[in-house]
């Protein structure tokens, strides 16, 4: 089964990835990309994944095709320019999202050759959509930003690239430690939904304060504003996207059409007869703080929660374990919070030594008799008269450390007897 799977997943990705040349622009009140210079190459322009590795909810995303009143036979993949042209002027934008033959084929791209994809981001951003809004909100940022993460890691907090980015916002790790993110053996908190998010909305604010232009914005998201900063030297000093198209990266060339792609689709996925995937997320969700160390197994079994559920929720963990020493945040269904703050000691202490082990402090083996130390450790050998004090006084140690390195249980020494004096 998993292999079956695997073959149709893949199909769909060389459908979705599968590389077109740039098309010619449609007439009328389109913005057109400027025209390629003579000097630059014709490139494919592949829908920006950034080399991530398919998202691992795309199994669950053919899911959807057990919905009655969604099936292939209904779906609607293609119409007219003019309805995708009114249907994105009707946006209540403020990033601008204007419509050209680019687009148009990105569009196509999730509604024709991957309804599958596009109904398993439906159903994902019914749970994290609302997040990203009230964190957007709070930063005075556009709400139709929530778009970014759809084209950055298809909604998956655990996408990774081959660069090294990782999670919904597909931070490096120099960028996520940059903005305060965590990251260490313990927690990457490029996979905490709110904690990326947070990152990634100061982080945009940073690249606007630069720009003033959203579209230019995404497209440094992508690239970074040093390739975006070129493409304007190289346009002549235009700062407008459509202008300075020709001079970006490749990826970058089909990063910002994507990003219009994807807000309409998801938008208008229901005009065209695509339903919600049939993935359960627990909806109703809160968070909890905790500074004491604790594993996620520990509170699956006191709260009697599904520890995939957990993980799920709390992806940030890398290894179930929340480090403790500071305040961190835990997600939890609705229904788990009260239990959480009222059993929190009890938690901690379930199975703590196998379950989450850490000693604070351990006593070294001693050295049994016979031993007779490291190499480059100073042995004796007891002469008649010796006595302990007299043994530790002449090196300098204590009759303690001589007992303890000897596994000594009295004062008792013999003739020749060897001792480890340092």
């Amino acid at each position: 089964m998993k292999k079956i799977v695997f073959i149709i997943l893949t199909i769909c990705s060389v459908l979705l990835y599968a590389e077109d040349t740039i098309p010619a622009i449609i007439p009328g009140d389109t913005l057109e990309p400027t025209p390629l210079a003579d000097s630059a190459v014709t490139t494919p322009l592949p829908l920006h994944t950034d080399s991530i590795e398919l998202p691992i909810f795309f199994d669950q995303a053919l899911a959807w095709l057990d919905t009655t009143e969604c099936t292939s036979d209904t779906l609607i993949t293609e119409l007219p320019d003019s309805i995708y042209k009114t249907r994105l002027q009707a946006l209540p934008f403020i990033i601008e999202v204007p419509y050209n033959e680019v687009v148009r084929r990105y569009i196509l791209r999730y509604v024709k050759h991957s309804p599958r994809q596009l109904a398993s981001l439906q159903r994902k951003a019914e749970y994290y959509f609302p997040m990203f809004e009230d964190i957007l909100g709070k930063h005075e940022l556009p709400f139709e930003l929530c778009y970014l993460p759809v084209i950055e890691s298809a909604l998956n907090p655990q996408a990774r690239s081959h660069m090294g980015a990782v999670g919904l916002w597909q931070f490096m790790p120099a960028t996520g430690k940059k903005y305060g993110l965590e990251i260490n053996s313990l927690i990457d908190e490029r996979m905490d939904p709110i904690r990326s998010t947070e990152a990634a909305c100061k982080f945009l604010k940073a690249l606007y304060s630069i720009f003033k232009d959203w579209n230019l914005v995404i497209a440094a998201y992508n690239c970074g504003p040093g390739n975006v900063n070129k493409a304007i030297h190289r346009a002549g000093g235009k700062r407008d996207f459509w202008s300075i198209y020709p001079f970006l990266p490749k990826e970058t060339r089909g990063y910002v059409p994507a990003f219009i792609a994807a807000t309409y689709t998801m938008t208008y996925y229901a005009e065209h007869k695509i339903c919600p995937a049939n993935i359960q997320f627990p909806l109703a969700c809160d968070t909890v703080h905790t500074s004491k160390r604790m594993s996620l197994q520990q509170i699956a079994a006191i709260l009697g929660q599904d520890v995939e559920i957990l993980r799920n929720l709390n992806p940030q963990y890398r290894r179930d374990i929340i480090p403790g020493s500071k305040d961190y945040t835990i997600c939890l269904p609705s229904s788990a919070v009260n239990g959480f703050i009222e059993h929190e000691d009890t938690i901690c202490n379930y199975k703590k030594e196998e379950l989450c082990p850490q000693r604070i402090q351990v006593e070294p083996a001693s050295y049994g008799r016979g031993y007779y130390g490291p190499s480059n450790g100073r042995v004796y050998r007891v002469r008649q008269g010796d006595t302990l004090g007299a043994i530790a006084r002449r090196n300098r140690v204590s009759v303690a450390q001589i007992k303890r390195w000897n596994n000594l249980r009295s004062d008792k020494l013999s003739i020749g007897q060897r001792l480890i004096v340092r």
